[in-house]
């Protein structure tokens, strides 16, 4: 039986794929920014849960959030 690697081939696609992107990000500050949503997508992702509709969530409440309790909206 041959070696199989796409699970990581997969989980990299992303990164591959938005490379090109990310060279037009137009400062240092947009490619953190983008580094931070992918940080967030990604996590989610790993997390089972939706990568849109976690995004999503989390804006809505964070709003009204207390800020010693930001550990609750962790996937």
């Amino acid at each position: 039986m041959a070696i199989d690697n796409n699970p990581a081939e997969r989980a990299l696609r992303p990164i591959g794929i938005g490379r090109r992107n990310w060279l037009f990000a137009g400062a240092d500050t947009g490619a953190e920014t983008l580094a931070r949503a992918m940080t967030i997508i990604e996590t989610a992702k790993l997390n089972g849960l939706d990568p849109q509709a976690y995004p999503a969530d989390i804006l809505a409440r964070i709003n009204n959030h207390k800020i010693n309790r930001l550990d609750d909206l962790l996937p």
